[in-house]
């Protein structure tokens, strides 16, 4: 088994996470075990599904070209160029792929849980910010990319996307499959036309920490990467959207992970994967075939919007306001829901 490391106090993040194990464990009672076994294929098939299957759709592309099914291979392709800029145009979400059971038996594994501390006006648009990224993003893509955390219902009227990895909107078949889901590549252009052209009642989220903020998922720790992203806070004043600060309490807690120091081998060679891919190649371990996440309680907390006027150039100072704005509202985000969310009142949030 892979084991870790991490600043602080490592002997105390260990027992804080046997305890979220435990608690974990004490969550499958009442459950039967056809049930449980659903819950555990169902967060399998996501996982291997986020690391095997875009790959396993390039090889499928490229050994159709070298069979009797060429035509097909060669009709897609030319329907791939033809369809390029369709992800950033909005997509083809469908509501029959949000609505799928697997999602709720996703979401019972954990648990995974929706929060709302405010109200959100279906008259408006918005960004949601949402740390931190953990390795999978397991409660930004429950919350906002399936209806099985009930977010129609928490906030009638208020239609999420999340933003993810550009790259993935190029792998052949693949596309496909996170298009129905909703899914948008997080580049402006995509979040303008999100934002401008769909009317009001629409929020796409991001998450801002993104592969660096991966690199720091480890269990008792809370790093969120802020500091230095102000993209989405630009955008968000061009556009006129409210800023929504998100915090996924134990998101972190869900696997192990390899840290390696900043100034180590292992940690240069992440960061150039990541500077020439756009993700972090992180070196994890669950609970159960090491892919398997361990069964800790997600929770979800939806902040209060933070009002942004629109501004077709805003000016340095007025980015920087809105994300100093944005930053201390993360932070009153996270200490106030912190014990009710399982962690006690010594942890902190680094903002880095």
């Amino acid at each position: 088994m892979l084991s870790f490391s991490s600043a602080g106090e490592p002997a105390s993040i260990q027992i804080r996470f046997e305890i979220n194990s435990n608690k974990g464990a004490e969550m499958t009672k009442g459950k039967t075990q056809w049930k449980e076994f659903l819950e555990a294929v169902s967060v399998l098939q996501w996982v291997l599904s986020f690391i095997f299957l875009g790959l396993a759709c390039y090889i499928l592309m490229v050994y159709l070209m070298f069979t009797s099914l060429w035509p097909l291979s060669t009709l897609y392709f030319i329907w791939l160029v033809m369809d390029w800029q369709t992800p950033e145009r909005g997509g083809r979400k469908t509501i029959f792929v949000r609505k799928w059971r697997v999602w709720k038996h996703f979401r019972d594994f954990f648990p995974v849980k929706l929060v709302k501390t405010a109200e959100l006006s279906p008259n408006k648009n918005y960004i949601l910010g949402c740390h931190p990224h953990g390795i999978f993003s397991v409660g930004a893509f429950t919350c906002f990319s399936t209806d099985s955390c009930g977010f129609a219902e928490v906030f009638p009227g208020v239609r999420p996307s999340l933003a993810i990895l550009a790259g993935l909107f190029r792998i052949p078949f693949f596309r496909e499959y996170i298009m129905s889901a909703g899914l948008l590549p997080v580049s402006k252009p995509s979040i303008v036309n999100s934002l401008s052209k769909s009317g009001k009642g629409n929020a796409v989220v991001i998450v801002i920490g993104g592969a660096a903020e991966s690199l720091e998922a480890s269990p008792g720790v809370h790093t969120i990467v802020v500091k230095q992203r102000k993209g989405f806070v630009r955008v968000a004043l061009e556009l006129g959207a409210d800023l929504v600060p998100v915090y996924s309490f134990g998101e972190n807690a869900l696997f192990k992970q390899v840290i390696f120091s900043e100034s180590s081998l292992g940690r240069k060679l992440q960061d150039l994967f990541k500077n020439i891919m756009g993700f972090a190649p992180c070196l994890f371990v669950g609970e159960h075939f090491m892919f398997l996440p361990y069964r800790t309680p997600v929770t979800t907390v939806v902040g209060s919007p933070i009002s942004v006027p629109k501004c077709a150039s805003p000016t340095e100072e007025e980015v920087d306001h809105y994300h100093k704005l944005y930053m201390e509202a993360l932070s009153k985000l996270f200490h106030e829901h912190k014990v009710s969310c399982g962690l006690s009142e010594s942890h902190e949030l680094q903002i880095t």
